[in-house]
This record gives structure tokens, sequence and C-alpha cells, in this order.
């Protein structure tokens, strides 16, 4: 009787680049998994809560508790707990009800996170897989419009819009948001489709797909990550932003943040009101945000490491 010799497994062998990144990511892993880093990672989880419950304390604070004393002082100091606070801040406090303001918060941010993901979609697709003169050039200059202050295109686009009639409309604060958010998800989905191996996009080409056909059937399933990440940054960023709003909107046309500065007027401050208008406007982009959190860090990370 024989016996068929046992041949050794070849281990593969890594190049050089991708050794040196494994040894990176090991040392990186360790570093991040010790002691000290769970320590510092907690002592920053405290203290950027320590805001928000604080500003839950005062949203059940009666008055005079908001604004004579702080609110570790919780329910004391002539204060005591109630839900009336948020009864009046639903309410308007005497003026516009917050579900009018809600409701244009939902009908601004849906089309202006649906708009620059289509549009940067298109031309991330081209950066990453049509070659055409002037390509690297291009994808520098979008990517450089991420360092212009937005509010330098605030007067030149306010006057575009009351030329072409759009002014205080929802479609100024649509296609403001949109300007302003392309450059960031061009980059990020570029990334990302930079990423896709090569051979899949040559063998889509090879069986006579054109870039309709890979766009749709090949690398859209892929892209889903980078488009969630994006799309909980934009939905966060248009949700809570001010400046746009009280720039752009209209009486009829104002979103929650705007809304809750109504609230402070010349003649009252409503310090017990604004916390429970606050955390009522953050109920919606927190569901939003742990619905999707699985795909917040795959997305921000794709293009990161390179093997």
């Amino acid at each position: 009787m024989t016996t068929t010799p046992t041949l050794p497994v070849p281990v593969p062998v890594q190049s050089g680049r991708a050794a040196k990144l494994a040894v990176r990511a090991e040392a990186a892993k360790t570093r991040l998994s010790s002691p000290w880093a769970s320590l510092i990672a907690v002592v920053i989880a405290v203290l950027w809560t320590v805001p928000t419950v604080g500003l839950l304390v005062n949203s059940t604070r009666g008055e005079p508790g908001p604004t004579t004393s702080g609110w570790w002082h919780l329910w004391g100091v002539g204060s005591g707990f109630t839900l009336s606070n948020y009864i009046n801040a639903w309410n308007g406090n005497g003026g516009t009800p917050l579900s009018d303001y809600i409701l244009n918060s939902v009908v601004i941010t849906l089309p202006a996170v649906v708009m620059p993901i289509t549009l940067a979609l298109l031309a991330a697709y081209a950066f990453a897989w049509i070659d055409f003169r002037g390509r690297n050039l291009l994808f520098v200059a979008v990517f450089v419009m991420q360092i212009v202050p937005i509010q330098v295109a605030l007067i030149p686009l306010n006057t575009v819009y009351v030329r072409f009639g759009l002014s205080s409309s929802f479609w100024s604060i649509w296609l403001s948001h949109t300007i302003f958010g392309l450059p960031l998800a061009i980059f990020l989905l570029h990334n990302f489709m930079k990423e896709i191996p090569p051979s899949l996009v040559e063998a889509a080409r090879v069986d006579g797909a054109g870039h309709v056909r890979i766009f749709t059937k090949v690398l859209l399933p892929l892209l889903v990550p980078a488009i969630a990440a994006f799309g909980i940054f934009q939905f966060l960023w248009v949700w809570n932003d001010l400046l746009v709003a009280l720039t752009f909107s209209g009486d009829t046309t104002r979103p929650i943040t705007a809304g809750i500065q109504q609230l402070t007027t010349q003649f009252s401050s409503s310090g017990n009101i604004l916390p429970s208008a606050a955390i009522l406007a953050m109920v919606v982009p927190l569901i939003v945000f742990l619905s999707l959190q699985r795909f917040f860090v795959r997305g921000l990370l794709a293009g990161s490491v390179k093997g």
C-alpha cells in the first residue's frame, strides 16, 4: 500500500507595497484597540454628549429655570419638571405651528439630497471611467471647490434667483444645497468607483455593454454604501442648515431651523421654548442616522486604502 506524499501548501507572497500596507494596518489596529485609545474615545463621547443632555434637561424645566440658572441645577431653583414647553413649541408659541416648518424641511431636504447624488453619480463615473482631455485638471478644480466658503456665493446666487423669478421659492433652496453639496459628493463617489476592480468594467465592455448599462447594472449596485454615506451627510447638513434658509426662504418656505429662530422676538427670548423646539427638530435626523449608520463609515472610508 502506497501513500501519496502531502505537498506543502504554497504561502502567497505579498508584494512590497501590500506587505507595507498590511504592517501599517496591523499597527493602527493595535494602537486603536489599546486601553488608552478606548479611554480617550469614551471621554470624547461623554464631552460630546453633555450639551445634548443639557438641552434635554432645559427642555423640561419650567420658567424661569432655563434663563436664570444652568441646566446642572436640574429641576431646582424655582423651576419644576414640565412638558408644557413641548406643547407650546409644537403650537408655535402662539405663531405658526412647528409642524408646518417640519413639513417644509421634509420638502426641502429630500430633493436637496437626491439632486446632488444624481448629478454626482454621473460626474463621478465620467471622472473615473471615461478618458477625456483635461479630466485630471477638471477633477482637481471640482475638489478645490470644497474649500470655497458658501458665504461668498450667497449674494451672486440671490441675484440670479431674483432675475429668474426663483427668489423665496423651494427651487432657490434646492439649487443652493445642490451646488454646495456637489464637490464633496463627486469626490466621495469618485473615490469609491476607483476602488471597483477594472476587470468588472472590462468584462462588461467585452460583453457589449455601453456606458449606460455598465453604470446601471455593474457599478450602481456596488455604490450603495457611498450613496448612503453621502445621503446621511447631506440630509443632516440640509436639515440643520440655517444660513441658506434665512437667505433664500420666504414666509411659506421656511424650514424648521428658521422656524425655531422665529420663536425669538425682540420682546421675548423664549428661553424655555427654544430647547424643546430644538429637541423636536432632532427627532427626524436622529432616526435617519441610526437607520443608515452602518453605511456611513464604509462610505466615508471608500478610497482611503488601495491595495
